[in-house]
Order: C-alpha cells, then structure tokens, then sequence
C-alpha cells in the first residue's frame, strides 16, 4: 500500500489501480484473468470519476462501485482492490469487511453474516477484533478452507 500512498498524484493513483497494475508494473494476481481492454475501460471510467466527495473508505468503495461495478469482467473482488489501492493514497481505510466470494466464504464457515456484502467489526469474534478490517478480509479469504474444514462455525 505504501507504493499507492506515495504516488505523486491521484491520477497516477487512478491509473495505477485501474489497471491493476502492481508496484513492479506486472497486474495484480487477483486481476490477472481480467482482459486488458476490460480494465482500461474501467480506467477510463475511474478517471472522470469525483472522488472529493469521499471521506471515508465506503464512500470510496461505494463511488467505485457505481463506476466500474457495471463492467462485464470486474467483479466485487476487483472493485474492493481498487479501493484499497486508491484509499490508500486517499488515507482512507475500510472499517467493515468486505465480501466477495473468498471473504463470504471465510465469514460463512465461521458462521458469520453480512450487511450489504459487508460485515461489521462488532460481529467478530475478539480475536479477529484485534486486526484491521483488511487484515481480516485477508484472514477471511486465505483461510476459507481451514476455517470451513475445522467448523469454525
């Protein structure tokens, strides 16, 4: 995130993230199947988006969302990262999970139910309570299995 945080512009942020390019300009693993003519519309799209409005993480995920979240191709996962990686150069974290296919499934086995594809903190178990709420998106999503395996329910 620090390479985000430290672009020298929001439009570098918004070029950066849209086409889902990482730090060392290869596509971020989560996006890698996304056809590149699908993320260059959702940059083009994300570049005559406002962002000024947004002082806090939802409304950035929400602003995101109405941009490119009705693009064939990108999907809950790509719009999240998208935010996380322009939040990041906004200082704007997420304080809710959010919940895509792997986090709803980590959420799921832990017996654990959503808002709106997001789950509050609040509803956590104490442990989780103690990370961030990406930390936990991550948790939720690379543990899925061990989590539904061990009925963390």
């Amino acid at each position: 995130m620090d390479f985000y945080r430290c672009l020298p512009s929001l439009r570098d942020v918004v070029d950066w993230a849209g086409h889902a390019r990482a730090p060392n300009g290869q596509r971020h693993g989560h996006q890698w199947r996304i056809p590149s003519s699908v993320l260059d519309r959702g940059e083009a799209r994300l570049s005559g988006t406002k962002f000024d409005h947004c002082s806090t993480f939802e409304d950035l995920h929400d602003a995101i969302r109405g941009a490119i979240g009705s693009i064939r191709g990108i999907g809950d996962l790509t719009v999240y990262d998208t935010a996380v990686r322009i939040g990041a150069h906004l200082g704007l974290e997420p304080q809710m999970v959010y919940l895509h296919a792997g986090t709803k499934a980590g959420a799921r086995a832990m017996g654990l139910a959503g808002q709106g594809g997001r789950l509050a903190m609040s509803t956590l178990p104490a442990a989780f309570r103690q990370l961030s709420a990406r930390e936990v998106e991550d948790c939720l999503c690379i543990y899925k299995d061990a989590l539904a395996s061990a009925g963390a329910g």
